[in-house]
């Protein structure tokens, strides 16, 4: 059975939600990035369906880049430098929303939050394109040429990012990645 775009979109719509949501640090610009990404999927309903996956998350961490810049020229603009902007070392904690956790006991559920709460502000901590290469290769698992598709890189370009931020992720968690 041939998948439709609408079933791979439903699919991806959280995963790509989370990724959105760690990149942008805000909840409502990671919604507009994702429902911006599926909306040009549309013209590639066409295309076979095993190349949509590396062609959402193109399209997915474009916008969001282009989100980002937009929102640091205008910060800049607006404030001065002395204003904190959504950088990670402002200091402020980032709360990502989390509804996608399934267990059948409340305490399941609470320690599965908390992993991802520590996990998601780990993550934000790290430099986009180490966040890139980790949520893609590691989460999407995504082989290395693809990320490197995806990201607009080298493939080496890929596994250093990707080293450099289990590394990091590793301290910061106090586990071994």
């Amino acid at each position: 059975m041939t998948m439709t775009l609408d079933q791979f979109l439903g699919q991806i719509s959280k995963r790509a939600f989370r990724f959105a949501e760690l990149g942008l640090r805000n909840r409502d610009d990671a919604l507009d990035a994702v429902q911006d990404a599926m909306l040009r999927m549309m013209r590639y309903k066409d295309n076979p369906s095993e190349e949509w996956s590396p062609l959402f998350w193109r399209i997915l961490r474009t916008r969001i880049i282009d989100i980002q810049r937009r929102s640091s020229f205008r910060l800049k603009w607006m404030f001065s430098n002395d204003v904190a902007s959504r950088d990670p070392s402002s200091g402020e904690e980032f709360e990502p929303d989390w509804n996608g956790v399934e267990h059948d006991d409340p305490s399941g559920i609470l320690e599965a939050q908390q992993a991802y709460a520590s996990l998601s502000n780990a993550l934000t901590k790290l430099p986009a394109r180490q966040r890139e290469a980790f949520f893609l290769r590691i989460i999407e698992q995504f082989d290395v040429a693809e990320t490197a598709q995806i990201m607009g890189c080298s493939e080496g370009s890929v596994k250093t990012h990707l080293s450099r931020a289990r590394a990091a992720l590793g301290q910061a968690l106090g586990m071994e990645l």
